[in-house]
């Protein structure tokens, strides 16, 4: 199953219209989701706040700000190789 992890902050409207999409998205294909609050570490504080929110598909940055519905279901379709 793919993994789906969303990167965000508790107030950021930007992540709560990411998490709708990602939601939305699961409903017709199946995918663990996971959310990390960045501010719970310094480190991916300064990496992800002026991001977010960052979507990753099975450990890559997928999407950044914005979350495309349309792209977001092209990549979940697709093969996975690792």
């Amino acid at each position: 199953m793919r993994k789906v992890v969303l990167y965000g902050r508790p107030g950021c409207c930007l992540c709560d219209e990411a998490r709708e999409i990602l939601e939305r998205v699961r409903s017709r294909h199946a995918f663990g989701l996971e959310e990390v609050d960045i501010e719970s570490d310094d480190g991916l504080l300064r990496a992800y706040l002026e991001r977010i929110p960052v979507v990753t598909i099975d450990g890559v940055e997928a999407f950044e700000l914005f979350l495309d519905e349309p792209e977001l279901e092209r990549r979940l379709a697709m093969v996975h190789t690792a």
